[in-house]
């Protein structure tokens, strides 16, 4: 990671810059927010996978806790894409963090402009963690709720938003699985630590509604593209028992894309992937590579 480019509020510069004070406000109060996206090799070079949509929902996330952002979305769009370039990868994942540096020990935030950084790296080399595309996982349900709307803005992609997740997979690999499922506070499905949740049941992709869940951007990408498969989709609230019932169960999130649930608690399932979910992801694979001209517009060009 020492030979890694970093954005760091205007400037390029390198890894070790990318450090903070122990008493910032983002540090003791959880207050950055982040997008994590990824970046694909194509036939023409290397592109970003829904890089504007991303950025729109940093805005958001930024405009629902009443911070200001120091760039427009243009200039996001443009740095983040330098800072793939500079690193000189053709895939990998991009990590976008705004955050308060200011020494604080106040919970209010200071009245500052965000920081900015944007990291863009390959998991597998620079940190040895391979994501699970093209296998399979298991589940359980968590002990832990997903955190209710009424408490907090769970639309925002903020850092002390993912405690929740954490706490949960903690929990559920004491238990042996690999991956967790949160239930609301009303008890129906939410979705995984860090995962949205889908289930093909009668040929059907059901997942769960917007209101108790991020807004994921792979879970919406996978909704608009199924219609090309003529997959009949519903969003809604889901009970637990339906993950008994369905014939299909999978993850997705940016970096995995399409993840196949092969246990769910004591249940096996098979095969895996299914068939549903093994068109799922073949589209998927031809919309990153830049072979589905239909989805091109996904497709932000690193240039």
């Amino acid at each position: 990671m020492e030979n890694r480019i970093i954005y760091l509020n205007g400037k390029y510069t390198g890894w070790q810059e990318a450090t903070v004070h122990l008493l910032s406000h983002s540090l003791g109060r959880g207050s950055a927010i982040f997008e994590v996206l990824c970046f694909h090799a194509v036939d023409s070079g290397t592109v970003i996978f829904r890089l504007e949509d991303h950025i729109r929902r940093l805005f958001k996330t930024a405009e629902v806790l009443d911070m200001v952002l120091p760039l427009s979305q243009e200039e996001f769009c443009r740095a983040t894409a330098e800072t793939v370039k500079r690193n000189g990868l053709l895939q990998g994942v991009i990590k976008i963090i705004c955050y308060y540096s200011q020494l604080s020990v106040e919970v209010y935030p200071p009245q500052n402009p965000l920081d900015v950084s944007i990291f863009a790296f390959d998991p597998v080399r620079d940190f040895n963690r391979d994501f699970p595309t093209g296998h399979s996982t298991t589940a359980g349900i968590s002990k832990w709720r997903k955190l209710d709307p009424q408490t907090v803005p769970v639309a925002a992609k903020a850092a002390a938003n993912y405690l929740n997740g954490m706490v949960a997979r903690m929990d559920i690999q004491k238990r042996g699985f690999e991956q967790a499922i949160l239930l609301d506070t009303q008890g129906f499905i939410a979705e995984g630590a860090t995962e949205s949740v889908f289930l093909v049941k009668d040929g059907r992709l059901l997942t769960p509604g917007l209101g108790t869940v991020l807004p994921s951007i792979t879970r919406r990408s996978i909704l608009e593209a199924v219609e090309v498969l003529g997959i009949e989709t519903r969003e809604g609230r889901l009970a637990p028992e339906e993950l008994y019932e369905a014939e299909e169960l999978f993850f997705s999130n940016s970096p995995m894309k399409v993840l196949p649930i092969r246990q769910m608690e004591d249940r096996v399932l098979k095969p895996v992937p299914g068939l549903v979910t093994q068109k799922i992801a073949g589209l998927v694979e031809e919309i990153i590579s830049g072979k589905d001209n239909r989805f091109k517009r996904w497709l932000y060009p690193v240039v």
